[in-house]
């Protein structure tokens, strides 16, 4: 649903800032504002993936999708989805084996989910370093990244969708050399089975390099890309124009890549102005891909 001419890039809007919304209303606002998908946070809010009847509210939502001519990556940030205690916990690196399983089998049940709604990428982080490990053993938790995303490789492969794992600030895999780390780790797994998601915001926070270079440099393995605002050292998302990234050069960068997946904007913490931040997003990221000498639409 680009606005034609306009790019060959294609935008979505993260869920997990539409919170306040009834899942049907934020993909029936996103498809009238015009943006070509979604980024679907599994969540109790919108698409539970431990309530019952999994299968069949998958196929509603894969249906409805349909009916409004959106694509799908499916995220699997949600706080609190395993434990309402701990915040993304537990990681696949937790202390605890059992924790670490589980968080493995809620992976496994996202890539299902994005089979049956055909979406192009599943999302997915390291976790933070735990706290029962000595200062400097990251030979341990590696060692459980690695024991941990095996089955849910199997499982992508097994399905035909890529998983995009994302470098985030504070985690174990905080940095595009880190994920590269985790290649290595892994075997070089095929990029169309282990694949990237880029923060463009984390890109400006904490990589050497600037934003559109980042988007250069991981451009064979880039699976999905999340992009906002976002200050040099502060790991805040913030809406556009509120931090210090130069957008049209990373837009540029994104298309000359070829990448063909979703461009998800990500304003988790800022539901309580979703439909609003959701037009003026839109607006801005077209107007920054507008040819020079053509007025913004």
């Amino acid at each position: 649903m680009s606005a034609p001419g306009t790019s060959a890039l294609r935008f979505g809007y993260g869920t997990n800032g539409l919170t306040d919304l009834r899942l049907d209303d934020a993909l029936a606002l996103l498809a009238d504002l015009g943006y070509d998908g979604v980024g679907l946070t599994l969540d109790h809010m919108h698409l539970d993936p431990l309530a019952p009847g999994l299968v069949a509210r998958t196929a509603r939502v894969a249906r409805r999708l349909g009916e409004l001519g959106l694509g799908v990556t499916v995220e699997t940030g949600a706080r609190y989805v395993l434990d309402p205690r701990r915040k993304h916990g537990p990681s696949l690196l937790d202390p605890d084996p059992d924790g670490r399983a589980a968080r493995t089998r809620l992976l496994t049940r996202a890539v299902r989910v994005a089979a049956d709604l055909g979406a192009h990428a599943v999302h997915c982080f390291s976790g933070v370093t735990p706290g029962d490990l000595p200062p400097g053993d990251t030979t341990t938790a590696w060692k459980r990244l690695e024991e941990s995303l095996t089955p849910v490789l199997d499982a992508a492969a097994g399905a035909g969708v890529p998983l995009a794992v994302e470098p985030e600030p504070g985690h174990l895999l905080a940095t595009l050399a880190d994920f590269h780390h985790l290649r290595s780790t892994l075997g070089d797994p095929d990029p169309r089975l282990l694949g990237l998601t880029l923060d463009i915001g984390h890109c400006q926070c904490l990589e050497p390099a600037p934003p559109a270079d980042c988007v250069r440099d991981a451009a064979p393995w880039l699976r999905h890309v999340q992009i906002e605002d976002m200050r040099r050292g502060v790991h805040e998302h913030l809406p556009f124009g509120d931090g210090e990234i130069d957008f049209p050069p990373v837009l540029e960068a994104l298309t000359a890549t070829g990448y063909q997946g979703l461009t998800v904007v990500e304003l988790p913490r800022h539901s309580h102005a979703g439909p609003e931040l959701a037009r003026s997003s839109l607006e801005f990221l077209r107007g920054s891909i507008t040819p020079k000498g053509e007025p913004a639409p």
